[in-house]
């Protein structure tokens, strides 16, 4: 006999390196936190952008024509949606796939904020998508005069885009879920 040890690893250390190894990717989940703080970085610089924009909107109101009032408005409207959309990113990416966040001490955050699933939270970026673009068609015809018939075509176009895929995608995740029920 020699004093050389067993080559093939027991069973045990095999499957304390799978457990190692299942731990790091597990634990490597907090690496997108880092992703989630930028983007509420990006929040700040959303705010000083609606800020701005508001300061303008005031400054020029009263010179300003109904239809350049509604523009301002649906610019405002437009910074508020995307805002939400980057808080909706934050705390259902957060949630679903960094850790969960415990509401109990908050009676007063909204009770989406841990009940939104993967599925949910596309439904709800694309929702965010689709008003945002429907913004951006709406102030183009509000300055239809300045659009080429093109620029025009692409904007539609590309909502249309936006709208097509948001309903195929709510179509897709509800057949799937009522295949998972066993409906039909």
């Amino acid at each position: 006999m020699t004093d050389q040890p067993d080559p093939t690893p027991s069973p045990s250390s095999a499957k304390r390196v799978e457990r190692g190894f299942e731990t790091l990717l597990f634990n490597s989940r907090w690496l997108m936190a880092p992703f989630y703080f930028g983007l509420v970085i990006s929040l700040v610089v959303l705010l000083y952008k609606f800020v701005m924009l508001l300061y303008e909107f005031i400054v020029h109101a009263t010179l300003a024509k109904e239809s350049d009032i509604i523009l301002g408005v649906l610019s405002l409207i437009d910074v508020s949606l995307t805002g939400n959309l980057v808080l909706i990113v934050v705390f259902s990416g957060y949630e679903n796939f960094v850790s969960r966040i415990d509401p109990g001490n908050h009676p007063d955050w909204p009770e989406w904020m841990t009940k939104v699933d993967f599925a949910g939270l596309k439904q709800k970026l694309l929702a965010s998508i689709v008003a945002i673009s429907a913004i951006q068609v709406l102030k183009a015809f509000m300055n239809i005069d300045s659009y080429d018939q093109t620029k025009l075509a692409w904007l539609v176009g590309i909502h249309l885009v936006f709208v097509v895929s948001t309903l195929i995608m709510a179509l897709s995740d509800r057949w799937g879920h009522s295949d998972d029920k066993g409906g039909h």
